[in-house]
């Protein structure tokens, strides 16, 4: 399979411009994603448009990325209802410094290749460029309306908020990227989310009437759930690349908890596994989906992927800690165990304190966010202490309690436990 036949099995390709696979088949072609820097880490969100550059690599193509540090001043509106808060200069400066290091972890950059890997900052070209140069080299070759016709336009103009003229010339900007590196990187090819569409033509366009050039682009889906909820999300928010912002033990447990079909799409679109091996593994999980043969999978693959194996076996051995011996009590923790264990909150509580309510001891460690809330967590079978559900709202919280003489271990739900040390 060529690059674009090896996407579209996976279910990585949405909208492609004529002429795209014909380029890719004709020669090395150099191809670029931006990077939007709003925080010092990427999340898995992300983890798709690093995949599209590493499997452009992998055929023999050229890989830029592009870190939007003029671009990141001024907020994409695409998909976005209202318009976002801007960066300062420090702060941009902080997040692009953590999104170049993730993203040398994914891609080749040994120079010696051909083909090596690129990073770019479009702050670089735009820092000495006038406003008046811009409007006059850039903004006369692009009308009003067909900026306006964009649906990342349309949207925002036809909403309650509107749109500023900053984020109405976005486009123009992402464009003028586009239009930069073909001039300057013999750059062809650029790809992004679907909701990129519309800036990514933009750039073709300047191309076709400043430099009388032709140029290519692909976007891939925007993913989602298949209960309809947003990719990348759960209650404690994104889940991120960077194992300080999420640890290693969250990040294979969101996998791991993927649906069945979610995890049949997802593991095509995550994982580098060829497609008689995904055939064999999908038929292998459907004859017997309670072994979650798919999800245990994915999570190793992605996880491997994004943390190295060593963040793997970490996470796999706080797994087995946490849920592969339900029936063993809490007891049968070593202190360096539940020292060590990723993934779990953890909370300080006063020894004073001992011999209140769990009610209390739940509202008080900030377990639950209210009295009230502890209360219909307990009834609803909700919490456990040390591996025990808790059956009654006056269960006392007392010394007897302690592991290793200073720990406490709460349950709450099946996925979130806490880690109380009582000082």
């Amino acid at each position: 399979m060529n690059l674009i036949e090896e996407l579209k099995w996976r279910g990585m390709i949405q909208d492609i411009m004529p002429g795209t696979e014909e380029q890719l088949k004709k020669e090395m072609t150099s191809a670029y994603i931006g990077f939007d820097p709003t925080s010092d880490s990427l999340h898995i969100g992300s983890l798709v448009p690093i995949l599209l550059l590493v499997h452009l690599q992998k055929a023999g193509h050229k890989p830029f990325a592009l870190v939007g540090g003029a671009t990141g001043m001024v907020g994409d509106p695409s998909g976005k209802s209202e318009e976002r808060n801007l960066l300062s200069e420090d702060v941009l400066n902080q997040n692009l410094a953590g999104v170049k290091k993730q993203l040398e972890k994914f891609l080749d950059f040994d120079p010696s290749k051909p083909n090596k890997a690129e990073m770019v900052n479009n702050y670089d070209w735009f820092k000495n460029m006038r406003f008046l140069d811009f409007i006059r080299d850039v903004g006369k070759h692009i009308t009003v309306n067909y900026m306006s016709a964009k649906d990342s336009v349309k949207k925002r103009l036809e909403g309650e908020n509107g749109m500023s003229f900053t984020e109405f010339t976005y486009q123009l900007v992402q464009g003028y990227d586009f239009y930069w590196l073909w001039k300057n990187m013999n750059c062809k090819l650029q790809m992004g989310g679907s909701d990129q569409w519309g800036n990514i033509t933009t750039g073709t366009e300047l191309i076709r009437r400043i430099g009388n050039g032709e140029a290519f682009a692909f976007t891939c889906p925007l993913l989602t759930k298949a209960d309809g909820g947003k990719f990348g999300k759960t209650e404690k928010g994104n889940v991120w690349l960077d194992p300080e912002k999420t640890s290693p033990y969250a990040f294979y447990q969101f996998w791991l908890n993927a649906t069945d079909a979610d995890a049949e799409k997802w593991i095509k679109i995550f994982t580098f596994l060829p497609a008689a091996e995904i055939a064999s593994l999908t038929k292998e999980h459907t004859a017997n989906p309670g072994a979650r043969l798919l999800q245990r999978t994915l999570a190793q693959q992605v996880t491997i992927f994004v943390h190295g194996e060593e963040g793997y076996n970490k996470a796999v051995a706080d797994t087995e800690k946490m849920f592969a011996n339900q029936s063993a009590s809490a007891e049968s923790l070593s202190e360096e165990d539940l020292q060590s264990l990723d993934g779990v909150a953890r909370f300080d509580y006063a020894a004073a304190n001992l011999g209140t309510d769990i009610v209390s001891f739940l509202a008080e460690t900030g377990i639950a966010p209210s009295k009230g809330e502890a209360r219909k967590l307990i009834q609803g079978g909700g919490i456990s202490v040390n591996r025990k559900k808790v059956e009654s709202i006056q269960f006392p919280v007392d010394a007897s309690l302690l592991l290793h003489n200073k720990y406490i271990l709460v349950q709450k739900g099946k996925k979130n436990y806490y880690l109380v040390t009582i000082a």
